[in-house]
């Protein structure tokens, strides 16, 4: 299992309310990040993203623009109801946390402890979810992808691995994808394999239908 803790970033940024946007906006620009942890006496109150930080920036060409970003504080512009991560929390969890809460980062705490003790620990960031599931996918390891049209019932995916286990082919990933309306379901298989021909041709005898996809 890929949990959260294995891909957070630990060596964080981090600002107090008090700061000014014009700071925040050059750690953004300095350090190549787009969302700062906001801490008040070592406690997590906010988060602020590159985009908060434009959004509340005068326009280009203001004379005012560069003295309004002193004078506009963190805290004015950070969102205060933080979604969290627990460091233990499984990585397909904080994408889906990530994708109902139309969010790109999640600050990790160790959700064990009471809100005034809870640690300030890491930071997961969409681009390090989709890294990690593309290693689930299995698709940096050498070989081919299949996918088996399945009907959608109990043992499906064990009569399937059986097939592919007798020819001594390994199985690097499986993916599965449910189709409510069908009642079936699309299964794709990362296989440690370039030609794919002998388990293609066994489970079509076995009645599935099966295309081949490159890796």
């Amino acid at each position: 299992m890929l949990l959260v803790q294995d891909w957070m970033t630990r060596n964080l940024v981090t600002l107090s309310p008090e700061a000014s946007v014009a700071e925040a906006l050059t750690l953004c620009r300095g350090r190549r990040i787009r969302h700062i942890p906001i801490l008040e006496e070592r406690r997590l109150v906010g988060i602020v993203s590159d985009r908060d930080l434009r959004d509340a920036s005068p326009a280009l060409g203001d004379p005012e623009r560069t003295s309004a970003l002193q004078k506009i504080q963190v805290g004015d512009v950070m969102t205060r109801e933080v979604i969290t991560a627990d460091p233990q929390d499984p990585i397909e969890n904080a994408a889906q946390v990530m994708y109902e809460h139309k969010i790109n980062a999640l600050p990790v705490v160790d959700e064990g402890s009471s809100v005034a003790e809870e640690e300030l620990l890491g930071i997961v960031t969409s681009s390090d979810v989709m890294r990690a599931l593309v290693m689930l996918a299995g698709l940096p390891e050498a070989g081919c992808r299949i996918e088996v049209q399945v009907p959608n019932r109990t043992g499906i995916l064990a009569e399937i691995v059986g097939e592919i286990h007798d020819l001594e082919v390994d199985i690097v990933s499986v993916l599965s994808d449910p189709d409510r309306r069908s009642g079936k379901r699309t299964m794709v298989f990362q296989l440690a394999t370039i030609d794919p021909s002998s388990v293609m041709q066994s489970l079509k005898r076995a009645g599935y239908e099966v295309s081949w996809a490159s890796a």
